[in-house]
Order: structure tokens, then sequence, then C-alpha cells
């Protein structure tokens, strides 16, 4: 196989979203340990199957321990984390994970803690990891990490060093270079022989398991094939995924859904974006559905008009919308596909492309045509929305550690103006190489008249596919969007952030983004002012907010009619949320983070110290709680019921509701248990300790029951130990959190004695 197709899975991510400012919170599962544990026990028997004897894959939960940003700084920084917080929030999700989900792998973290970095950290590695959870399987670096304990955090003066340490504390297998100088370790006596082999066996055995070692070799999953990719089934899923993702967060006068007769104005850069679909790390989609392919398929495409009025951020380049540009009289470029990479004979494939904007990651982009040999020529007009400076940037969708990029060429009225690739710095008219990846040019524009277009790709090497980019005048733009959207019923604006702003390390540095972070959490300025044109219009503005962590909308929560959060949805994205729209369903998700109104509210970012932070342990009031979700019908819970007023310490608590659709529509309920323990200087408000989604129908009612075990009650001490306390405890049962005006009902109990817990 090649590179990235092994059968050892570097995934979950199930650091703590601490901050809304981390750029890389989208991979994870929220602010909550217990929450972020269920779903990584969930993912890892998932991609690992039911038979720990021979699993379809090893999935790697990452990155251990203490690791949330910030970005620019993560391959040499050091955690101060108190013993609390590291065992009451940090560790919590990975002792589920692999005690409970029983994953075979995990990763260790680039930072360190206390001076030791995380994959030399033998208290962690081979202390907690090995002793105190039983973990069997190995333990892999974060790639480049013990390389960095060389050179970021001086922790040994070399690679032999480094290696010594890592090895000796517990760790298996590197990703990088840095073990080529175990032998020179040996020769010196930094490490030896013995513990050389116990990481070569861990790691046989993981290969053994997943049955690369048997001859002959009995795989119960070699029937699994390409005719399992993106079958049937497989997108039916990935669009009931998309769908129990929505979160509605406002709702006024009922302006949800639409009514089926309705013209809508839709707006915004994450309208028609690929990339807001697939975040990072994605997988490749043959048919993606954004969402004003998803709106024109479910309302009609005579009834949606399109803008796209804004950038995400001043000096970001979006793709050129479909709206710019033109071939044979239609929307779109013409677009010439040959299976040579030197443009050279007749096109194999001749079509329309609306936009110029390709993930083509190990595939073909299109029929008889070589994933790894092609040319493409588009060919039309460009039109430009009015007079001004304009931005012209190819985006190369680069590969990691690959030699050669594929060659780009870009014309304006036939002149030359980006030639280039991801590192070539060939350019005319003023172009620029500003991140690595994109080719840039500036230019000036004396009117609107149309502009002769033509951009060519020979693919030869790995790189991933392309987006033809712009950055076009701010005035033209609103001016657009105002313009659809005073002759429209209704105003979707499809808003938020991307991978290309915030994600893992990347070289940005705009305002309100920095190095794939963000340092402000409000809507960048530039779609603020698109939001604020839409509804000058007078028309119902419905907010689509498309991102990986929470935006403090606070202009659209008083001034919008309605806002659904509908995060990086994936594949079928744009379905979902036409769906949700029209009502074909009532959203039902409900939020893992919390939004905070500004970043006044929160603690320096470098601070891993959990005072102030998330819904636990968070004082003041958010913009939307964690766990907050509506939904088109309504919700009443009874009194929950425990199996006990009295509970001896150790012991499991039962709990009991009976919860109610009092709507008029069918709709799905996530249920939400929250302990509020005694108060304690460090203990938290509340924590959630259950959760259950059931669909009910109008008038139904259904009991749901929780368990909660001694861990689930525990709380943890400034020392570091959890145990259950004695004292006066209550339970919430509801819809989201209790006094956020969630429906729900509260009972106490009371804990008696003491009962410490295993780490």
């Amino acid at each position: 196989h090649r590179r990235y197709e092994g059968l050892t899975i570097w995934s979950p991510n199930i650091n703590i979203f601490r901050d809304p400012r981390w750029g890389r919170g989208m991979e994870t599962y929220g602010e909550d340990p217990y929450l972020t544990g269920q779903l990584a026990v969930g993912f890892i028997r998932g991609l690992q199957g039911d038979d720990p004897r021979h699993p379809r894959t090893i999935a790697t939960p990452k990155h251990l321990a203490v690791h949330s940003g910030p970005e620019p700084g993560r391959h040499g920084f050091d955690v101060d984390v108190s013993p609390r917080d590291l065992e009451a929030t940090y560790l919590p999700a990975f002792r589920a994970a692999l005690v409970e989900g029983g994953a075979g792998a995990v990763m260790c973290a680039y930072n360190s803690l206390h001076g030791t970095p995380a994959c030399a950290a033998d208290w962690l590695l081979d202390g907690r990891l090995r002793k105190d959870w039983g973990f069997r399987g190995f333990v892999v670096s974060d790639c480049d990490s013990l390389y960095d304990m060389l050179h970021f955090h001086y922790f040994r003066p070399d690679e032999a060093g480094a290696s010594a340490a890592a090895l000796n504390a517990g760790h298996d297998l590197n990703c990088g270079n840095t073990y080529r100088a175990l032998g020179q370790a040996l020769d010196r006596g930094e490490t030896d022989e013995a513990s050389l082999d116990r990481s070569l066996v861990r790691l046989f055995a993981a290969r053994y398991r997943l049955g690369e070692l048997e001859r002959p070799r009995h795989d119960p999953h070699a029937r699994l094939g390409a005719a399992d990719i993106d079958a049937p089934a497989s997108r039916e899923l990935a669009l009931e995924a998309a769908r129990q993702s929505l979160v509605l967060l406002k709702n006024d006068r009922a302006t949800l859904p639409l009514k089926p007769d309705v013209r809508l104005a839709v707006i915004g850069p994450n309208a028609d974006a690929l990339a807001a679909l697939e975040a990072n790390y994605q997988g490749t989609s043959p048919d993606p559905v954004t969402p004003l392919r998803g709106l024109r398929e479910r309302f009609g495409e005579a009834r949606v008009s399109y803008a796209q009025g804004a950038p995400l951020a001043a000096g970001v380049p979006v793709m050129i919308p479909e709206t710019a540009l033109r071939s044979e009289g239609r929307a779109g470029l013409r677009g010439e596909y040959f299976d040579n990479p030197d443009l050279a004979g007749a096109p194999r494939v001749v079509r329309r492309d609306r936009v110029v904007s390709f993930n083509w990651d190990q595939v073909a982009p299109a029929a008889g045509v070589d994933r790894n040999r092609y040319s493409v020529r588009w060919t039309g007009e460009l039109l430009p929305p009015g007079p001004g400076e304009y931005t012209l940037a190819v985006r190369v969708a680069r590969c990691f550690d690959c030699s050669g990029h594929d060659p780009v060429r870009l014309y304006i009225d036939d002149e030359l103006v980006i030639a280039g690739n991801a590192e070539d710095k060939r350019v005319a008219a003023g172009v620029h190489n500003a991140d690595g990846r994109n080719v840039e040019a500036r230019l000036h524009f004396a009117d609107a008249r149309p502009r002769r277009i033509r951009l060519e790709i020979e693919h030869h090497g790995q790189d991933q596919g392309l987006r033809l980019e712009w950055l076009a005048p701010a005035d033209a733009q609103l001016a657009e969007a105002g313009r659809v959207a005073e002759q429209a019923d209704a105003v979707v604006a499809f808003v938020g952030l991307s991978p290309d702003v915030e994600g893992e390390e990347l070289k940005v540095d705009v305002l309100g983004f920095d190095g794939g972070d963000r340092n402000a959490i409000g809507l960048p300025p530039a779609q603020q002012a698109l939001l604020e044109r839409a509804k000058a219009a007078g028309k119902p503005l419905i907010v689509v907010l498309m991102s990986g962590s929470a935006v403090a909308l606070n202009w659209a929560q008083q001034h919008a009619d309605a806002i659904l959060a509908a995060w990086y949805p994936g594949q079928s994205g744009g379905t979902a949320i036409a769906q949700a729209l029209a009502g074909d369903f009532s959203p039902g998700g409900r939020l893992p983070v919390t939004f905070y109104q500004s970043t006044r509210d929160l603690p320096p970012y470098v601070s891993y110290d959990m005072k102030g932070r998330t819904y636990r342990y968070f004082g003041g009031k958010p913009l939307y709680p964690f766990g907050h979700g509506l939904s088109y019908t309504s919700f009443a819970y009874d009194a929950p019921r425990l199996s006990t007023r009295t509970l001896k310490a150790g012991e499991t608590l039962r709990v009991s509701a009976r919860v109610r659709n009092t709507g008029g529509r069918r709709g799905e309920e996530v249920v939400q248990v929250y302990l509020q323990p005694p108060q304690g200087p460090q203990s938290p408000i509340r924590s959630l300790v259950g959760f259950a989604r059931v669909a009910l129908a109008p008038g139904e009612s259904r009991e749901v029951t929780f368990d909660l075990d001694a861990r689930r009650l525990s709380d943890v001490d400034r020392a570091g130990q959890r145990a259950v306390e004695a004292g006066d405890y209550q339970i919430f049962v509801g819809g989201g959190q209790p006094g956020t005006g969630a429906p729900g009902e509260m009972a106490g109990f009371s804990i008696v004695g003491r009962a410490p817990l295993p780490r």
C-alpha cells in the first residue's frame, strides 16, 4: 500500500477543546471529558471491530497528553498543569479510550509536561499508561516530536540521547528519523537491548494481530474492498451523520422551517465551499454536496439566487464563485481533461465545471484519466463584479514530504499572470507565494467587462487538487449580495470559518488569526458587514454557521431571525442543511462546546489551568451554553427517579426519567444528565455524567435509564486523587444544563462515606 493507506489509523483526536482559540479543536469531540471519552470509545470500536485478536485496524487516540495549543509554539511548549486538572480534565478521555475502548496504540504529544517532553515521560508512558491503565499496545510519537526534544525542548544534546530517553520511557515507534541514532545510544550505554526488544515485541505483536505475519493468512476482513467504499449504505450514513450534527441555536417567530415556495437568496463565503464541508484530514468524496447545491436540489434552482458577498477574512482568498465565471453562455468554465501531463493531443474528457475547487487526493479527476498522470485546461471568461483591485490565486493542495509539485499557469486576456507551483516562485504581474501553497497575482480592473481566463495544471506528482481563488473589491461584492437579497423572500447566509484559517500549524497571519489559531472569536469583520447588508434588505435572515469551533455571533443572536450551526458537515452536508431548513426533519444536535461572547470572558490562552474554562468551571454568561440546542418541536420531563436517596460511596446510582414530545412534530431529544457536587474550592459547577439521543413522535414518551458508577460520581482533590466523596448532590435530567432554559427536572441524593478510586 501507499503512504497513509495502512491499517494503523492515527485517530481519534481526543484532546480537550479547552479554549475556542485553538485551531485544531475541530478534530476533537469538544470540551467535556466524559463526552469526549464516550465518543472516543465508540469511534475506536468502530475502527477496530469486535475481535481484539484480529482487529480491522488499530486506532491511535492522540495526543497524550495535555495538548491543545497554541499551534505556533507547540513544538517547544511546556505545560505546567496541576495534578487536579490533569486527573479531572486532561486524562479521563484517554483512560476511557484505552481501558473501555481497547485502542491498540496511542500517540504522545509534542509538548512537555513540567519540563519533560511527553514522549519521554516515563511516569506517563510506563506509569500511567501501562501500570495504572494496563495498556498493552504501542506508543507512537507525533511526527518529529523526538526531533523536537533535541531542537526545541533542549531535553537532550543529540539524537542518540533523545532516542534513548524516549525508548527508556516506554515509547515504541518514531514518526521521523531520530531513531536512526538508537545504535549510537546502545553503544554509549544510554539504553539496552532489553528495552529495544520490548518495543519491538509490541510493534510486531500489533502487526501479527492485523494479520500481516500469518502464514497462511486468515484475514476475516479480506472480503472488504473497493466496493465497500462509497456504497449506498455509506452515503446514507454520511447524510445521517450530517443531519444529527446540526444544532439549531435560534429560531424566532418560527422562521424555520421555510415554506416550500420560498424564494431564497443564498450568500456567504461558505455557501459553495468544498473546504467548509471537508475540514482537514479528510477523505476524498466523489460527489460532495455544498449548501448551495443542496438548497437548489431541495427548493428548485429557479427559486435560489446566489452571491458570494465576502471573503472569509481580510487577506484570505476564497474560491472564485460560479457567478464570476462563464463559458459558452453558461456559468462555469470549460474543462478539458488530458490523459497525459503535457496537455498533448485531444482531451479525454470535456465538461463544464461550475467552479475550480477540487479535492483529487489519490483519485482521478475524470473517467478514463490516470490519477497519477494528467493535465487539465480550463477556459472561459472572468466576470468581475465591479472595477477595482483584485487578487487572483491558485491554491495547490500540495502533498506532504514528496518530491515535486504540480505546475500551474493562469492567463488573463492571454497574458500570463501566474506561473509556478507550490514551491516555485516564478511569477509575473506581482505574484507572491504567501503560504507555501498559493501563487497569487494582483491585478487592477478598470471596469467590469469580461476578461478571458485560462488555467492549466500538469499533474505528475502527488499533489491533491487545486482551487482558483480571488479577493474581490468589498463594495462590489456587498452590492451584489444586496441585490439578490432584495429580490428574495428570505436570505440564508453561510458564514463562519474554514480549514484555510483554522487548523494545524497553518501559515496564516491575518487579522483575527495566528498560525492556525484564532486571537479573536467573533465573526471576521468582512462577514459581519455582509450580514448587516443582508439584514438591511428587510427580509428574514437565516444564518448558517460553518466552522470547526465556537464563533461569537453576538450581532446575529440579536438581529438574525434564525441561526443553525452546521460545523464542517462532510460530503452530504449541503443535503442535510437544506433538509433541515425545509423541515424534512427537526434538528436535534446539541453543542459540545461553550460559545463565549468575547475573548474577555476567557483566561489567557497559554494557561492550561481550568479555572474559568468550559461549562464546568466558567461562572460567566455564555452566548450559548454547552449542551444547548433547539428543535422544531418541544419536550418535557417528569422528575427523575433515583434507585436510592442515600448512596454508599463506591456503589452505583440508577437514574430514570421519562421524556415526552409535547409538540406537533417528530423530533429527536438529546437527554443529558448533569451531576452537581457539593461545592468545594476547586469542584466543577456541574459535570455531564450521561446522555442519550431518543426519537419521539408527537405525544410519544419514553423512559431513559442511566447507571452512574463510582467514577462518574467522583471528584478529584488538589493532589490529583480521585474519590467518591460524602455530601449532598443534585442530579438534573433534561435537554441541556440546568438554569439555561432547557427543559428538565432536578432530584437530590446524599453519599455517605468515601471511596478512593484507582487512577
